[in-house]
């Protein structure tokens, strides 16, 4: 026998036993990992990117998501020291103006209404920046009608950072003003949500927003990197 017929017995065994690891890896095992991928990871393409005011202006723009129950996510946002925000009216105007004459921290500060798949936010959460009412952060969550594989309830939020008080642009209402770095503040809270030891799993959706700049209903600059982040709450 010739010593080169073994030599390239081997070389076609290798050469088969590679070609059927790729057929596996690229028909099999790639095409398994991203249906699981899939399966826990929601999709966003159909959601809107940006929020409305009442009177239909773009509001803030979406850079968070949570999956989780209602009290799985109120219980977070407890863990993570974000308190509930009242919502605006006469009252609350009234006393952001009061809050910031006289310098107090307000825990409960309102927030103005945005709207999103046609009806206001169904949770508000902020978080006070020191002893200073003009500065905040604060995060706004809707519901969505998606679940995830597990049949939990997937939220959408905006988060963004108020860095000073004054009239709104295009109502005239006292409001707070928003910093420009949208990104800042979606990992702020990425963060304290993380902190809390609740969260199982953060991953980011790369490149949610396609416009990346813009200003919101009270005249508000932002700017942001087009990313998503989802964290997905502890399953009890």
């Amino acid at each position: 026998m010739s010593p080169k017929r073994p030599h390239r017995r081997r070389l076609a065994f290798l050469v088969i036993g590679l070609l059927l690891f790729y057929l596996l890896i690229a028909y099999l095992f790639i095409p398994f990992a991203w249906e699981r991928y899939a399966r826990h990871h929601p999709s966003f393409d159909d959601d809107p990117r940006i929020t409305r005011t009442g009177d239909d202006h773009p509001g803030d723009p979406i850079n968070v998501a949570l999956v989780g129950s209602h009290d799985e996510l109120t219980s977070i946002m407890q863990l993570a020291k974000w308190d509930p925000a009242a919502a605006l009216g006469l009252r609350s105007d009234l006393k952001i103006g009061a809050d910031t004459l006289l310098s107090r921290p307000d825990d409960e500060a309102p927030v103005s209404s945005l709207y999103l798949y046609g009806r206001k936010e169904d949770l508000a959460f902020e978080q006070p920046a020191g002893d200073n009412p003009r500065q905040r952060h604060h995060v706004r969550f809707w519901r969505t009608e998606k679940r995830n594989d597990d049949g939990r309830p997937i939220w959408v939020g905006s988060a963004s950072y108020d860095e000073r008080v004054g009239l709104s642009h295009t109502t005239g209402q006292i409001t707070h003003h928003i910093a420009a770095d949208v990104d800042a503040e979606r990992d702020h809270l990425i963060d304290d949500l993380k902190g809390s030891g609740a969260l199982s799993e953060v991953y980011t959706v790369d490149d949610y927003h396609t416009t990346r700049e813009g200003r919101n209903g009270g005249g508000d600059p932002w700017h942001t990197d087009g990313r998503l982040r989802v964290g997905v709450i502890n399953n009890p």
